[in-house]
């Protein structure tokens, strides 16, 4: 267990602290994301100490003390170091939430959820009239999800391969995992105005014996279902671990996203293109059955 070297009330200071610098680093001036950074308990979701912090050049390193304020930094903590599955980066999480835009009342679902951290937090975000489905296919993470997220009752914690989810219509929806296209239940279960933030992703191609296949090229993206089409925007740079189970692509289509990496210019992409054709030399990237395009939708 966790060492208590502060009071509750110098942790809470502790939190405090921890999540305005969060918010800072992400660039958001959104007070509910830096106070539901700072009210989440991040070492219920850690695992048991001691713990491992991903290193800037790759691996991990063990802290060597258990005392839990340390839980309180802007660092990847490691899950399952064997397959690369960490508790992210809480600064790229502030900001990928600020551009989901979450509203008190949203019925979301959190693909890939891992020990439910995020989850928390966005159960902070849609309060107690909104409801989080966090999905997780690995029975281990999502055990402890459970576990760490037993008193809210406002999330449910789902064990699914990850492209069946969602089941119903959501108000927004939450990838943590790098993928080569966006899944269709993403996509068509967007309700009118609904958002979807992703990372779009491929993955190296060898991968390292002491961790998972992580992105060699990796964009963090936000989708917006709109009367006319579904709007895209680029975020920002952004590197997970790579999707398995139902949502992995084949050599093909990993090959044609990377040219469409290396030659540039996602920062302009306007529109995802789904199930339609789309016009020929407007594209970023044309898949099978979508595209991100240019043009406004």
């Amino acid at each position: 267990m966790p060492i208590a070297m502060f009071t509750a009330d110098e942790l809470a200071v502790v939190r405090r602290a921890y999540a305005h610098q969060v918010a800072a680093a992400a660039g958001t001036t959104n007070p509910r994301i830096e106070a539901a950074f700072a009210v989440v308990p991040r070492e219920k979701f850690l695992g048991a100490p001691p713990w491992q912090v991903a290193n800037l050049g790759g691996g991990y390193r063990p802290l060597l003390s258990s005392d839990l304020v340390l839980a309180y930094q802007d660092a990847l903590f490691a899950l399952q170091p064997d397959k690369g599955v960490n508790n992210g980066s809480p600064s790229l999480h502030a900001r990928l939430l600020d551009e989901l835009d979450v509203q008190i009342g949203d019925r979301i679902a959190h693909i890939g959820a891992g020990t439910g951290y995020y989850s928390a937090v966005l159960s902070e975000l849609v309060g107690a009239t909104g409801h989080v489905y966090a999905i997780e296919m690995d029975r281990d993470l999502a055990g402890h999800a459970r576990s760490a997220l037993t008193d809210r009752a406002n999330v449910s914690v789902i064990i699914a391969d990850d492209n069946q989810w969602p089941q119903q219509e959501m108000d927004a929806i939450y990838v943590n995992f790098a993928v080569g296209r966006p899944a269709e239940r993403w996509i068509e279960s967007l309700r009118p105005g609904g958002r979807l933030v992703l990372p779009l992703g491929v993955p190296r191609q060898s991968r390292p014996s002491s961790s998972g296949r992580h992105a060699c090229h990796g964009a963090a993206l936000r989708i917006g279902r709109g009367a006319r089409g579904f709007a895209a925007r680029w975020i920002g740079t952004a590197y997970f671990v790579c999707a398995d189970g139902g949502l992995t692509v084949d050599e093909n289509e990993i090959e044609a996203l990377t040219a469409a990496f290396k030659r540039g210019g996602i920062e302009f992409v306007k529109s995802l293109i789904w199930k339609t054709e789309p016009r020929i030399g407007r594209c970023w990237y044309i898949g099978d059955e979508w595209a991100l395009c240019y043009d406004e939708p």
